[in-house]
């Protein structure tokens, strides 16, 4: 049935990943009109979020950005399938990196990188930052069911260099290049929600708390990783600006989850200043009022 499913998908996916842009941007207004005014898909949600994140804006405003955010997120979608044939010269006119000199700085001294970012503006097109950095780059994805999707996915991720690892192998992955002294960059999109069983933080995001993700904080302390923030901008349809920020070279000098904190600060920054082009569809603040429930059983668990 797997392999049924994606010979009956895949020519359509090749056939729409060589389209040129303008093209696919016909159909995702075309896809737009049908997800947003018929479909209506997470439209409920997606309020929801906004409500919670800016409560200063009026009904008018919230709707508004809204349609807006659903606009782009089916624009992400037809530049996820364009990422399959994407050419390593319009890539690079369509997602450009400010200030690569950042990184390279680090990687001329030795150091490896943990490279934090979130779902803003464009991340699938981050594949191509080995064309742009000189380290070795390698993420965490999540395998899909189906085999052959998820080998197709995993190929078009690696195209440009960059080493795609399953999510349940990524902290054996640094481990072992740590142990190699490989050196290397490892990107986290850290700003989703994480499993209320693997919390171990929580912290005041877009006005409310909720548990939020460690995991880059951790493994930089534990392997002294250069803790560097990825801000991307969209400039306009179709085209990106990649700016790294630093957080720090002196992982180990920072308490517990300060280093969380200052992601979560710059994250909140730059979905403030462009919050139409931010993953509103992920249920965020499902958590929100379960810190009290989750400190009782976290101090059950350590009777």
């Amino acid at each position: 049935m797997n392999f049924l499913i994606y010979t009956i998908t895949y020519p359509f996916i090749w056939a729409l990943s060589r389209l040129p842009m303008r093209v696919l941007y016909i159909f995702s207004d075309f896809f737009f009109l049908i997800l947003y005014y018929i479909i209506g898909y997470r439209k409920k949600i997606v309020t929801k979020n906004l409500k919670t994140a800016f409560p200063e804006k009026s009904e008018a405003e919230i709707n508004r950005i809204s349609k807006k955010f659903f606009k782009h997120f089916v624009d992400i979608l037809f530049e996820s399938v364009k990422s399959f044939a994407i050419s390593k010269k319009e890539l690079q006119k369509r997602y450009k990196y400010t200030n690569p000199e950042l990184i390279n700085k680090y990687a001329e001294q030795g150091r490896s990188v943990a490279l934090v970012g979130s779902h803003q503006a464009n991340w699938e097109w981050s594949v191509g930052m080995p064309l742009s950095v000189n380290i070795n780059c390698f993420g965490a994805y999540k395998k899909i069911k189906n085999p052959y999707f998820d080998k197709l996915i995993k190929k078009s991720r690696t195209q440009f260099g960059f080493e795609a690892v399953p999510t349940y192998l990524f902290n054996k992955s640094i481990y072992e290049k740590h142990s190699n002294k490989t050196q290397y960059l490892y990107l986290l999109l850290s700003d989703q929600s994480p499993q209320m069983g693997k919390t171990r933080y929580w912290a005041s995001f877009l006005n409310e708390k909720v548990p939020v993700h460690t995991g880059a904080e951790v493994l930089s302390k534990k392997y002294n990783s250069v803790v560097i923030n990825m801000k991307t901008t969209k400039v306009k349809r179709g085209y990106f600006e990649v700016e790294f920020e630093l957080i720090t070279d002196t992982p180990n000098d920072f308490d517990n989850f300060e280093i969380t904190d200052k992601y979560l600060e710059l994250t909140e920054r730059n979905i403030k200043a462009q919050p139409e082009y931010y993953l509103w569809t992920h249920n965020r603040f499902k958590h929100k009022n379960k810190y009290e429930q989750w400190l009782e059983n976290k101090k059950a668990s350590q009777k």
